[in-house]
């Protein structure tokens, strides 16, 4: 219980960051005259200040437990390849006129499904996960699409109004990034073990891997002329991609605190997924000042992804830990294996 206890508030951080993650990046994006990569290069940059240069800086001068390894360093950086083409997968969503109150909601409904079937899998538990766990899987995902259908006050062109050209790239970019956001917490819990439950170190691959993918690609597709993208730079646009950026990067790190608190991925990252797109929807009927037009069916919904969370949490599988690299005697270089 006392365990639960720390671990529920950074969890509900991560929640709150992810959850207004997607309507901050949107307006980024409009200011940027519909660019997609503009405001993912924002995305990358702030990535690359929260989560490599101050952990960096931190582990200078205070130090920290753990140490480096190479299999760590490995899997925390696909970690950070995931979320980083998972943020590219909502960027392009956006970029085919979809809106952050059924994309970002489909997003997370699709990815505890994801989670967790890639943890069980990790950790070998699929036998010890009963039916009322798949049910709770199963309720999450239902309400997160609830939301979406029963949306109040949706914001720019409808579905109705999109082409079947759009529909099927907001499809396949949301599928991309359920499939990747759902990879992200097995993947990153398992490069935290294998680094002697280091905080920071994780935290600096994921960084890394987002600056590769979000700064120094895109920036090359656009200087080499590879690839006309529409809109350009503003002030305006750039000041909320750097939001959005750093939500993402905090909401990283809320991750990475509830796993050294004794959080697992099979239940944080539901509850985070489950959580987030309740924020990101209240965040949306905030800004269009839509209140009135919160049907029963939407409030069903919401409570449906609530009642699922919390099901999730108490029928997890409780599989064993990954187990941490073997220390290396002083001296030693890194893990080379």
């Amino acid at each position: 219980m006392r365990t639960l206890m720390l671990v529920l508030p950074v969890t509900f951080l991560t929640l709150c960051c992810w959850g207004v993650y997607g309507p901050i990046l949107h307006e980024g994006q409009l200011a940027m005259g519909g660019s997609s990569l503009r405001p993912f290069v924002c995305v990358g940059l702030a990535y690359f200040v929260i989560a490599v240069a101050a952990p960096l800086a931190a582990l200078q001068t205070r130090g920290e437990k753990g140490n480096w390894t190479m299999s760590g360093a490995a899997w925390a950086l696909i970690a950070g390849l995931c979320g980083a083409v998972g943020a590219l997968g909502i960027t392009l969503a956006f970029k085919s006129q979809g809106s952050p109150v059924y994309v970002m909601p489909l997003v997370f409904g699709g990815a505890p499904v994801v989670n967790t079937f890639v943890t069980m899998w990790m950790s070998r538990t699929f036998r010890q996960a009963g039916p009322v766990f798949f049910f709770g899987v199963a309720f999450v995902a239902a309400g997160a699409a609830g939301v979406m259908f029963f949306k109040p006050g949706a914001q720019g062109v409808d579905i109705g109004d999109l082409t079947i050209s759009q529909l099927t790239n907001i499809s396949l970019s949301i599928a991309l990034t359920a499939v990747c956001w759902g990879s992200y917490g097995a993947m990153l819990h398992k490069g935290q073990a294998k680094m002697g439950g280091s905080r920071l170190r994780p935290l600096v691959c994921v960084g890394l891997a987002y600056f590769l993918v979000a700064v120094i690609a895109p920036s090359f597709v656009m200087g080499s002329g590879l690839y006309v993208e529409p809109g350009s730079w503003s002030l305006d646009g750039a000041f909320w991609s750097l939001g959005a950026g750093a939500a993402g990067a905090v909401g990283a790190l809320g991750v990475i605190l509830s796993f050294s608190l004794g959080g697992k991925p099979v239940f944080v990252m539901p509850l985070i997924f489950g959580g987030a797109p309740v924020v990101n929807t209240f965040v949306s009927i905030i800004k269009h000042q839509s209140f009135d037009k919160v049907s029963a069916p939407f409030v069903g919904s919401l409570l449906l992804v609530i009642l699922g969370a919390v099901t999730v949490l108490v029928f997890a599988p409780r599989g064993k830990p990954p187990q941490a690299e073997p220390k290396k005697p002083a001296g030693d270089a890194a893990d080379t294996t």
